[in-house]
């Protein structure tokens, strides 16, 4: 299984179902099953501002108990879409697999991306949560052998 390692809070934001999208600047056409590994790295400034910290605390998590250095989450990549913004303060994600699919981005969402024409929104979609497996993350997609722990719990 591929796996991406995320900075946290975003990555444990995925993992709880609260970030959809992830922001990159490169596009791939990976689809399919991919593991969200949390990052050693928290920004625990991030995690004192709003809407982080709230949404963060109706979980149970502080900028000081969040999971680190382990795969959180697996999910399925559904689309890759370059980030454009039609006009106003509208930000949209366009194009994907079939070129025709247009995304609003917006409410919390929109604050927990890099969202800027030129990159691409990374949907994952069919999130699980799991209980965080220890894994030295990486930078880019990588291959994460602990497929069978995930499914264990």
């Amino acid at each position: 299984m591929k796996a991406i390692t995320i900075h946290l809070p975003w990555a444990t934001l995925i993992a709880l179902g609260e970030k959809r999208f992830e922001t990159r600047s490169w596009s791939t056409k990976y689809r399919v099953p991919i593991a969200i590994h949390a990052a050693k790295k928290v920004d625990k400034d991030i995690c004192l501002q709003e809407p982080f910290r709230s949404v963060l605390d109706l979980h149970g998590y502080t900028a000081d108990n969040l999971p680190t250095g382990a795969i959180v989450a697996t999910c399925r990549l559904n689309d890759c879409l370059p980030i454009t913004f039609p006009g106003g303060d509208e930000i949209i994600a366009y194009g994907g697999e079939t070129g025709h699919k247009w995304i609003r981005i917006d409410g919390h969402e929109r604050l927990y991306g890099w969202f800027e024409p030129g990159r691409y929104g990374w949907e994952m979609a069919e999130v699980k949560r799991i209980d965080p497996v220890p894994a030295k993350g990486q930078q880019g997609l990588w291959n994460w052998g602990g497929e069978r722990d995930a499914r264990r719990t």
